[in-house]
């Protein structure tokens, strides 16, 4: 578990990515930064950082931070009754290099790994790799997962109606809360 030191380190740390990325907060989105450390208790390789900027019963819209390297692994949003077929999302790069990995044709020589401790749990290897301005859209209850290139990156994500704790983690391990 993150300690208070370490969400506030982690919370400061993504409001510097979200400038170099032109993304302006309030200072109340500011103070309500999610960090995901998905009870690993392994920030730096596993999670994210995001605000929500809505989430209403059709429409969600966040910004996502991932730290250079950091890994947001498997997972999949299934239907449910409040999203009825699964999350759909659209990932838009707005500052440096994500990863990101779906079903289909598996990368020769992928571009990124998870951890090597976790890599059982990632079974999806097909490679869209997003730059700025760049976007990919995954349907509904589609495994996918995404790391950041070696300076980080920052991606707007814009989706439907989002429940996180009915996400489907391929890890046993990972706790969404």
């Amino acid at each position: 578990m993150l300690s208070d030191f370490d969400i506030a380190a982690a919370r400061a740390r993504a409001l510097d990515y979200f400038q170099r990325a032109g993304i302006v907060l309030t200072p109340d989105e500011a103070q309500r930064i999610e960090i995901a450390d998905l009870g690993l208790g392994e920030l730096e390789q596993t999670g994210l950082e995001l605000i929500t900027y809505v989430n209403t019963d059709r429409v969600c819209a966040k910004e996502l931070v991932l730290f250079p390297g950091q890994t947001c692994p498997e997972h999949r949003h299934p239907p449910t009754p409040a999203t009825g077929p699964g999350k759909e999302e659209t990932f838009r790069c707005r500052w440096g290099l994500v990863h990101l990995y779906v079903p289909g044709e598996p990368a020769p020589a992928p571009q990124a790994q998870p951890p090597a401790h976790r890599r059982a749990h990632y079974g999806v290897w097909h490679e869209v790799t997003l730059r700025p301005g760049q976007q990919h859209t995954i349907p509904p209850n589609t495994l996918h997962w995404f790391q950041a290139g070696p300076q980080g990156a920052v991606v707007s994500e814009f989706s439907t109606h989002n429940d996180d704790s009915g996400d489907i983690f391929t890890d046993p391990d990972i706790k969404r809360v």
